[in-house]
């Protein structure tokens, strides 16, 4: 079993028909997406177009909800963009969509945590500085979850631990390398390559294995199309993978 995970597009045509051509040249079994698909000042309404088409399992992220959710002069720029942008087709799939899904015995995913789409659950948050979570941190946050892999989003940063007999998967943002926050406090997650990047997960004798991969792109046509939307924050982060 071979199974390419990505997350995070954000809107990023270009990125997400990047990686799509790398798989199909690597070549899977399943690509499983795990949500915050479309927000941003990009390209929402293709992407939930392609997305639609496409065949993958795809899961909801926490700004699917809040798209979903959106009320007027309520909610972020990016995501009152992308609501703007869909029509009702785009969101009755955006309805269609799991907060979480078992793919099998072996594999739990999610997009933030087991518990919330919202909770990183890889890294942790010291002030302004983001670290890799703490076994006990991990723990807290999996809720008594202990598939073998269990796979995550959110954060955009890459990454794999193995805890106890669990492999846990980020595969990183195939659109959007760096951004501010400021849930619970201010703070910058970056990357420092504006390359998409998405995963691989297999099943071999020994167990199961990740492979993270880097995928170059298109990505100063994508800084235009943010500089044109005035988002010069993405522009910079697309270009960069650093944060304004």
């Amino acid at each position: 079993m071979r199974i390419a995970l990505v997350s995070d597009i954000h809107g990023n045509l270009a990125a997400l028909e990047a990686v799509a051509a790398d798989i199909r040249r690597r070549g899977a079994d399943q690509v499983v997406n795990l949500g915050d698909n479309l927000s941003g000042p990009l390209l929402p309404r293709e992407t939930a177009q392609w997305l639609m088409a496409s065949g993958w399992l795809s899961l909801a992220g926490n700004h699917e909800r809040q798209v979903l959710e959106l009320r007027p002069g309520r909610g972020g720029p990016s995501d009152r963009y992308a609501h703007a942008q869909l029509a009702e087709a785009e969101f009755t799939w955006l309805r269609t969509l799991k907060a979480w899904h078992r793919f099998s015995d072996d594999i739990y995913l999610c997009h933030g945590s087991p518990r919330s789409d919202h909770e990183y659950l890889l890294e942790t948050l010291d002030g302004s500085t983001l670290r890799l979570a703490t076994a006990a941190e991990i723990s807290d946050r999996l809720g008594g979850e202990h598939s073998l892999v269990i796979a995550c989003g959110h954060t955009h940063v890459p990454r794999a631990v193995r805890q106890c007999a669990s492999l846990l998967v980020n595969p990183g943002s195939v659109g959007l390398q760096a951004y501010s926050d400021d849930h619970t406090v201010p703070h910058a997650v970056q990357t420092g390559t504006p390359d998409a990047r998405y995963a691989f997960i297999e099943q071999r004798a020994d167990g199961w294995h990740c492979e993270h991969i880097c995928v170059p792109y298109d990505y100063a046509a994508m800084a235009a199309l943010a500089r044109q939307r005035g988002c010069p924050d993405w522009e910079h982060a697309l270009l960069t993978g650093y944060a304004a």
